[in-house]
């Protein structure tokens, strides 16, 4: 499996460093499982305005945070692997746990236009955030890791 300099470069940004081109080309579409499941998720909570969808995501959003792996990962490292015969998914660098703490508060401030009755607004957070998701779904290409490393450098750590 080839994996393009773009794609590399577009996944250390947010944090996959030090793997061997094999393995970040064997996961690197699954890498886009969680961005894609997330985004499907906030779009479908935005068009239906749920205020409770939306605060459900953004906790999902603040375990992405906390934990060294996004909790939509799971899908993946305990059952499509071993169905498709792939290893398990690195755990996520800094870059991309910044933007699942972006994400979480982002769509506390969609909850929270909802709720007081700004339907625009609430419309505009929930699209655009939205938009962002499905860029990193699609192209790998993420907004707030590249702010992060715009701000704290580019991750260079070793992983295994």
């Amino acid at each position: 499996m080839a994996l393009s300099s773009v794609i590399r470069s577009r996944l250390e940004t947010q944090g996959f460093v030090g793997l061997t081109d094999t393995t970040l080309a064997e996961v690197e579409p699954w890498l886009r499982l969680s961005p894609a499941l997330c985004t499907v998720l906030i779009g479908v909570s935005t068009v239906l305005a749920s205020v409770v969808m939306l605060w459900v995501m953004a906790a999902i959003a603040v375990m992405g945070t906390l934990l060294p792996f996004h909790p939509f990962d799971i899908i993946y490292n305990a059952g499509i692997r071993f169905l498709v015969g792939t290893g398990p998914l690195p755990h996520n660098g800094a870059p991309r746990r910044f933007a699942c703490g972006l994400a979480a508060v982002w769509l506390a401030a969609t909850a929270l236009a909802f709720e007081s009755g700004a339907m625009t607004l609430g419309y505009i957070l929930g699209g655009v955030l939205t938009a962002m998701g499905a860029l990193v779904a699609t192209t790998h290409f993420c907004i707030p890791s590249t702010l992060y490393c715009a701000i704290f450098g580019q991750p260079t750590k070793r992983r295994g």
